[in-house]
C-alpha cells in the first residue's frame, strides 16, 4: 500500500482552521503565497511518496551499524537524505541570509510531518539539523554563523544535540562533561553523552555536535552549564572538513524501533569546540533547539499516525471476514461497526493533533513576524500540548492500526507493527511527556493563567458563533471550555506544586481534548456542517470530547492519595 501525502488536508487546515493567511499577511512572510504553499507541499509530498516511503522497511530490516568507528547507514538512506537536502527541505524556515527559504514554520511542520509518515528513522536527521540551525541563528557569533550555517542549511553538514549522560537524563544539571579554556579562544571538551540521535552518518561531509558541558568555574546545576559547537572534522582555512576532532562513536543502542536511525554513545576526549552564546548560559541557547525539536517531535507523532491510518484503511477496504450488516455491501471489514469506530477514532485523533501542532507553528510564525508578547505566550503554551498530543496520538493510532489488522498486525511483514515500535520513543525523548505536562501546569501558568484564559476565550467565541448552524456541537464545546477554565482556576489555586504535578498529565490530556474539539468545530463550520470533516467533527465532539470530564476530575484530585501509598503498598 503506497503512502499518499495529505496535501489537501494541510491546505484546508491552513486556510480554515489555523490561520495561515494571518501569517502571510505580515511583511515577514508575504512571499508565502497560496500558490507557493501548494507547490511546496505538492513537491515535498511527491518526494516523500516516491523516495522516502520505500526506505521505511529497509531501515527496519537493515539497521544502521558501527564499523571501525564509522556509522554505516541503512540501504538507500544516503540517497534519501540527498533528496531531502537537494530539495531544500532541511531549511524551509532558515534565514535567507545563509541560504534558507525563510518561509513560515507552518510549512516546515507540514513537510516534516510528511517525511515522518514516509520514513521516521530518516526524518530524524534533518530534524536535528533544523534545530541546530535555529539555535545558531539566535545565539552563535557572526563567525560561527558564517562558517557553519550555509553548510547546515544546504544539508552538506548535519547537526546533533548532546544533552543526556548516564547519570544526567531529565536532570541535565547533573552532567559531568567538562570544558577547559584553550589559549586560542576555543575549548577542550571531555566527557561522554548517550542517546545521541544521528550522532554520525556516512552521507554528510561533517557532523556538528551541540554539546552541553561545564567550565571549571561553572556553578552546580543548570545555571553553570555552557554550550559548545564541536564538529567531527575541524574546518580548515577554507571552511572545508580537515583534521579529525577528538570525538568518537563508542557504540550504537539496540532499540525497540527506529532501527534505521543510529542512536549513539559519543565520547569526547579533549575535543575542540567553540562557545555558542555566553559562558554559563548554555541552557538558554539549548532550549531554542529543544523547543524547535519538541514541536518537531509532536509532528513526528502525527506523521506516524497518518501513515498507520492509511495502512489500516487500505487493509480494512480489502480484507473480508465474517458477515457484515451492510445490505449489498462488499463484505470487507470496513462494514463492521467496530472497525468503523476504530477508523473514525484514528482519523479524528489525527486531525485534532495535526491542527494543534500547526497552531503551535502558526503562533511561532506570528511571534517571528510581529514580536508581539501575546504570540510568544501562545507559542510557549502550545509547545507542550503539541508535543504530548502529537506523540500520544501517534502511539494510540499506531496501536489501533495493529488491532485493526487482527493477527496480521502482529506479523512484521504487514508493516503495521513497525509504526508502533518506531513511534513509541517520541513520548520519551525531547523531554518526556510527563515533564511536558509539568511544564504546562508550572511554568506556563506563571502568568496567572493569562495565556490559557485567552485561548479559552477564543474557543468560546467560536462556539458562540456556531450555536446557530451547529447548536448541538457548539454547546458541547462551549461547556467543555468552561470546564477547562474551572480546572485551570483550581491549578492556579495550588501553591504546592506537587498538587499540580499529580494531575499534570490528565490536565494536559483534557486540555488537548477541548482544543481538538475547537479545531474540529472550526472545520465543520468551514464546510457548512455537511462535509466529511463536519461528519468527523460530530464523531469527535460526541464520542471523544466527553473524556475531558474524567481527565479534569483526575487532574483536580490532588496528590494526597498518591503519597498515602507506602513502599509496602506498591510491593503488595
Amino acid at each position: 500500500m503506497p503512502y499518499r501525502a495529505p496535501v489537501d488536508e494541510y491546505l484546508f487546515l491552513f486556510d480554515h482552521v489555523i490561520g495561515l493567511p494571518e501569517v502571510t499577511a505580515t511583511d515577514r512572510f508575504a512571499e508565502a503565497t497560496p500558490d507557493m504553499t501548494a507547490a511546496i507541499l505538492t513537491e515535498a509530498g511527491r518526494m516523500c511518496e516516491e523516495v522516502l516511503y520505500p526506505l521505511q522497511p529497509a531501515g527496519d530490516r537493515h539497521p544502521a551499524r558501527l564499523e571501525n568507528g564509522v556509522v554505516r547507514t541503512s540501504p538507500g538512506f544516503a540517497e534519501g537524505y540527498r533528496a531531502i537536502a537537494e530539495g531544500g527541505w532541511v531549511s524551509i524556515a532558515a534565514s535567507p541570509d545563509h541560504g534558507g527559504m525563510g518561509l513560515p514554520m507552518v510549512l516546515t511542520t507540514a513537510v516534516n510531518e510528511m517525511m515522518s509518515a514516509a520514513c521516521l528513522s530518516l526524518q530524524l536527521a534533518p530534524l536535528m539539523t533544523q534545530g541546530q540551525i535555529e539555535a545558531l541563528e539566535h545565539h552563535a557569533s557572526d563567525a560561527l554563523k558564517a562558517l557553519y550555517l550555509p553548510r547546515l542549511v544546504s544539508g552538506d553538514w548535519s547537526g546533533t544535540m548532546n544533552l543526556t549522560e548516564a547519570q544526567a537524563g531529565s536532570d541535565v544539571g547533573a552532567l559531568g562533561t567538562r570544558a577547559e579554556r584553550n589559549d586560542d579562544g576555543t575549548y577542550a571538551i571531555t566527557g561522554q553523552k548517550i542517546y545521541i540521535s544521528w550522532g554520525d552518518n556516512d552521507f554528510t561531509e561533517n557532523v556538528c555536535h551541540l554539546v552541553l558541558a561545564r567550565l571549571p568555574d561553572g556553578v552546580p546545576g543548570t545555571k553553570g552549564i555552557s554550550l559548545f559547537l564541536v564538529p567531527k572534522f575541524l574546518p580548515d582555512d577554507a571552511g572545508n572538513p580537515g583534521q579529525r576532532n577528538a570525538v568518537t562513536v563508542v557504540s550504537l543502542e539496540h532499540k525497540m524501533g527506529l532501527h534505521g536511525s543510529p542512536t549513539c554513545v559519543m565520547q569526547y576526549d579533549g575535543a575542540k569546540g567553540w562557545l555558542v552564546g555566553e559562558e554559563h548560559d548554555g541552557m538558554r541557547a539549548m532550549f531554542t533547539m529543544m523547543n524547535n525539536a519538541r514541536l518537531g517531535v509532536g509532528g513526528q507523532g502525527v506523521g506516524v499516525a497518518e501513515g498507520a491510518y492509511q495502512r489500516a484503511l487500505a487493509y480494512a477496504q480489502e480484507r473480508r471476514q465474517g458477515r457484515t450488516p451492510v445490505e449489498g455491501g462488499t463484505g470487507t471489514i470496513i462494514e463492521h461497526a467496530d472497525v468503523r469506530r476504530m477508523l473514525a477514532h484514528m482519523r479524528a485523533e489525527t486531525f485534532a493533533a495535526r491542527a494543534i501542532t500547526l497552531a503551535c507553528a502558526q503562533a511561532i510564525d506570528m511571534e517571528t513576524a510581529t514580536g508581539a508578547p501575546r504570540w510568544r505566550a501562545r507559542a510557549a503554551l502550545l509547545t507542550p500540548l503539541a508535543k504530548v498530543c502529537g506523540t500520544e496520538t501517534g502511539i494510540s493510532v499506531a496501536n489501533a492500526g495493529v488491532q485493526l489488522h487482527g493477527g496480521m498486525g502482529y506479523i512484521e511483514e504487514t508493516g503495521a507493527a513497525q509504526y508502533l515500535r518506531d513511534v513509541r520513543v517520541t513520548a520519551i525523548y525531547e523531554g518526556t511527556n510527563g515533564i511536558q505536562a509539568m511544564d504546562l501546569v508550572g511554568r506556563k501558568l506563571m502568568d496567572g493563567g493569562e495565556a490559557v484564559f485567552a485561548l479559552i476565550d477564543e474557543i468560546e467565541t467560536v462556539a458562540e458563533g456556531a450555536r446557530g448552524p451547529l447548536p448541538d456541537l457548539a454547546g458541547k464545546v462551549w461547556q467543555a471550555a468552561e470546564t477547562l477554565r474551572e480546572t485551570t482556576d483550581w491549578m492556579l489555586a495550588q501553591t504546592e506544586m506537587t498538587e499540580r504535578f499529580a494531575g499534570a498529565i490528565p490536565y494536559l490530556r483534557g486540555f488537548g481534548r477541548v482544543l481538538g474539539a475547537h479545531f474540529h468545530l472550526k472545520a465543520a463550520l468551514a464546510e457548512g456542517g455537511t462535509g466529511p470533516r463536519a461528519r468527523l467533527a460530530r464523531f469527535y465532539i460526541t464520542r471523544l470530547l466527553p473524556e475531558h470530564v474524567g481527565q479534569f476530575a483526575h487532574a483536580t484530585a490532588g496528590a494526597g492519595d498518591l503519597y498515602a501509598l507506602t513502599p509496602e503498598d506498591f510491593a503488595a
